[in-house]
C-alpha cells in the first residue's frame, strides 16, 4: 500500500484510541463504518452490537480521560491485504483492564473506516 495508506490508517488509530479515552462517540462515529459489527469475545462475557447500541453505551460511560487515567496503548499490526481492506491489531489498557482489539478496515469512499471491532480483555493486574 501506499505511504499515505499507512498515514490514513495511523491517524485513524490515533482518533480510536483518543475517542475511546474520550468516550466521544462523535469522534468515534468518524472513524466506524455504519455497518460496524463490535464482538466482545472475552469467555463468559460474549457480545455483539451494531453501531449505535455501542454509541449508546460509549456515551453512558465516564471517560477515562476524566477520571485521570493515562492512556497506554500500541498498535501491534497494521497489515494490508488490498487498497480496500486492512487489519490492524492493537493493545489498550482503560477502565482497569487491557484489551487486545483485532480491527477490520475497509475503504469506506475515500477514507478507511472501521467495519469490525473485536477483542478480548482481562482485568489488569497493577
Amino acid at each position: 500500500m501506499t505511504p499515505a495508506d499507512h498515514k490514513a490508517v495511523g491517524e485513524l488509530m490515533g482518533a480510536y484510541f483518543e475517542g475511546l479515552h474520550q468516550a466521544d462517540s462523535t469522534m468515534l462515529r468518524e472513524i466506524f463504518h455504519p455497518q460496524l459489527a463490535y464482538v466482545c469475545a472475552t469467555e463468559g462475557d460474549e457480545l455483539y452490537l451494531d453501531l449505535e447500541t455501542y454509541m449508546t453505551r460509549v456515551d453512558g460511560r465516564e471517560p477515562p480521560a476524566k477520571r485521570g487515567d493515562p492512556r497506554e496503548e500500541e498498535i501491534l499490526e497494521i497489515a494490508f491485504a488490498s487498497n480496500r481492506l486492512a487489519h490492524v491489531s492493537a493493545r489498550m489498557t482503560m477502565m482497569g483492564r487491557d484489551f487486545h482489539d483485532l480491527l477490520t478496515l475497509v475503504r469506506h469512499g475515500t477514507e478507511w473506516r472501521i467495519v469490525a471491532k473485536v477483542f478480548s480483555y482481562a482485568p489488569r493486574k497493577d
